[in-house]
C-alpha cells in the first residue's frame, strides 16, 4: 500500500480536481503491474495498473490481489467505471487504504465488488500521515479546499519583522517549498506579506504548474507594478470595494467580499465552486492566525530555522499531532495535522 502511496503523489499538481491515486497488482509476493492516475481526465490508475502488465504474466490477473490507495470508482465519468474493469478481469481480491467521499462513490465502489464476490480489504494504511486521498476527501466531505499553513519561524519564535523583508530558510526549504506549491491548487497571502515582500509565489525553484494566486486587499493597496499583478500567472484579488468593469483581465480577477467574520468561509465556498481542491496559506501573521481562530485548516507546514531576531511578529502556534520532522540541512520542517475537527 506503501507503494501505492508512493505512485499516487506523482499525479500531484496534474490530476485536481480528481483525486490522486495509485494502483499495484501483487501475484504471489510479486508487483506484476503498477500506474497511478497521471492526468485529469485521463486513464485512473487501476487502468494504468492493469494495462502494464507484461504479456507474459497476463494470464496472473485474475489470481492477482489488485491494491488501490482509494476505493475504486464505479460510476462513468470522463472516464468508465473502475469498478467494472476489476470485474471484468476477474480479479478475486481488493485491498484499498479508504473509502472516497465522493458522493457518487463513498461505499458504492466496494458494496459493487462484494456482491460480486470480490474480497474487499478495506483501512489498510488509513491512518498514515501522508494519504494521497487527503485532498480530494476533504474537498467533497467539507466542501472546501485542504489547507495548509505555510510559514518559517526563527529560533526564539518570530516570523518577521513589520514593514521589513525578512529571509529566513536556507535553500534546501526554498525549493521544497515550491515543490509543495507545484502540488496545490492554490496558495494565499495577506495585504502586508504582498506589500513588505513582493512575492511573486509561483514555482521557479522547480518544475510544474504555477498555483493560483490569492492576495486579501481589502482597500486594493496592491498596484500593478508589483509581482503578484504582473504576471500572467491566474491571480484573484480578494476586496471590498468595487472596481471599474475592465479592471479584470483573462489572468487577473476582483472577488468582492465583506471583510467580516464571513469572509474566509465566503472565500472557501467560492473555491469549491471554481474545484479548487488544494490551498496554501502562507502568510502574514494575522492572516494565518484567522484561519487558525475560525478552525479551516487540516495542515501546518512549519519552516524552524537557526535565525535570531531578538524581536518582531510572534510566530502562530498550531495545535495538533506532529506527524513528521525532517531536517534540511540548518532549518528543519515540522509538518502539524489538526486533529480538532
Amino acid at each position: 500500500m506503501q507503494r501505492c502511496f508512493d505512485l499516487a503523489r506523482l499525479g500531484a499538481g496534474q490530476v485536481s480536481p480528481n483525486p490522486m491515486v495509485g494502483a499495484v497488482l501483487v501475484h504471489e509476493d510479486r508487483i506484476i503491474g503498477e500506474g497511478w492516475h497521471r492526468e485529469y481526465g485521463k486513464a485512473h490508475a487501476e487502468v494504468n495498473c492493469l494495462a502494464s502488465v507484461q504479456e507474459k504474466d497476463r494470464d496472473l490477473i485474475e489470481k492477482s490481489t489488485l491494491y488501490v490507495s482509494l476505493e475504486p470508482c464505479c460510476f462513468h465519468g470522463k472516464t468508465p467505471a473502475c469498478t467494472d474493469l476489476i470485474l471484468r478481469s476477474n480479479i478475486k481480491k481488493v485491498v484499498i487504504a479508504c473509502l472516497d467521499e465522493t458522493p457518487e462513490v463513498q461505499g458504492k465502489g466496494v458494496a459493487i465488488l462484494r456482491s460480486a464476490g470480490i474480497e474487499v480489504v478495506e483501512g489498510v494504511l488509513a491512518n498514515a500521515p501522508f494519504k494521497p486521498s487527503d485532498f480530494r476527501n476533504t474537498f467533497v466531505a467539507k466542501q472546501r479546499p485542504f489547507i495548509q499553513l505555510k510559514f518559517a519561524k526563527s529560533v526564539d519564535g518570530y516570523m518577521g519583522v513589520p514593514g521589513q523583508q525578512v529571509w529566513f530558510s536556507n535553500h534546501f526549504s526554498q525549493v521544497l517549498a515550491h515543490k509543495g506549491r507545484a502540488e496545490f491548487d492554490a496558495i494565499l497571502v495577506g495585504t502586508n506579506t504582498a506589500l513588505t515582500d513582493n512575492p511573486s509565489l509561483n514555482t521557479r525553484h522547480w518544475f510544474g504548474k504555477s498555483p493560483l494566486r490569492i492576495v486579501l486587499d481589502k482597500q486594493r493597496k496592491l498596484g500593478h507594478d508589483f509581482n503578484l499583478l504582473r504576471s500572467n500567472q491566474p491571480t484573484w484579488v480578494v476586496c471590498e470595494q468595487k472596481l471599474p468593469l475592465d479592471a479584470a483581465t483573462d489572468s487577473l480577477r476582483f472577488l468582492e467580499l465583506r471583510f467580516d467574520e464571513t469572509l474566509l468561509k465566503n472565500l472557501l465556498a467560492e473555491l469549491y465552486q471554481q474545484r479548487i481542491t488544494s490551498l496554501i496559506v502562507e502568510g502574514g501573521s494575522q492572516t494565518i492566525r484567522h484561519f487558525i481562530e475560525q478552525n479551516l485548516w487540516d495542515e501546518a507546514a512549519i519552516f524552524s530555522t537557526p535565525l535570531r531576531l531578538g524581536t518582531g511578529i510572534a510566530a502562530p502556534t498550531p495545535t495538533g499531532d506532529e506527524i513528521a520532522r525532517f531536517s534540511l540541512g540548518t532549518d528543519t520542517l515540522t509538518l502539524i495535522r489538526n486533529t480538532a475537527h
